[in-house]
């Protein structure tokens, strides 16, 4: 590649980091134990498309979702950050743009105190597995309404949430939504 000269770089200039593995587009992603993403592969023929959110033959997921429920977001709105302590949750995002933050808050990983931030929905649509113990969010980044669905590993507890929230923009977890 041809070296421009004659270019004074100023000082506050940094390089982007790299973010692409290469030509394949596969990124470079930091990651949190125990946090898969399994992207969605859609079949296509002249009535539309078919795309599979779940199976437990894919050899990935070990239990089958007890309780489904689908959130339909607004624009700019916020789901900001929950933990459980006794269920995994399983997000199948297909429409709109998210922004999902993941920050690690078990002392016994080995990525205790990592924060992740992914951007999930149309443009990759996927089932992203979090276990318990992972504070997580999500916010609408996009223009239009996101549509993902929930398939946690256990039935919603009506009288006893398995569900403990904090503010976004909490000073513990370094990522905002």
């Amino acid at each position: 590649m041809k070296q421009v000269t004659g270019v004074q770089l100023l000082p506050e200039s940094t390089r982007d980091p790299q973010t692409v593995v290469g030509p394949s587009g596969e990124r470079v992603q930091p990651s949190i134990e125990g946090v898969t993403f399994r992207r969605a592969i859609s079949q296509a023929d002249g009535r539309g498309t078919l795309t599979e959110i779940f199976s437990l033959s894919w050899g990935t997921e070990t239990e089958p979702p007890p309780h489904v429920y689908e959130v339909r977001a607004l624009p700019g709105s916020i789901r900001s950050w929950i933990v459980h302590l006794e269920q995994n949750d399983r997000l199948y995002f297909s429409e709109g743009l998210a922004k999902v933050g993941l920050f690690d808050a078990r002392e016994s990983s080995p990525s205790f105190g990592a924060a992740v931030v992914r951007y999930l929905g149309a443009h990759e649509p996927g089932l992203l597995t979090i276990p318990a113990g992972i504070y997580h969010g999500v916010r609408n980044v996009g223009n239009e309404v996101l549509r993902y669905v929930n398939l946690p590993t256990k039935p919603y507890d009506y009288g006893a949430p398995d569900k403990y929230r904090l503010p976004d923009g909490h000073p513990r977890i370094p990522i905002d939504l």
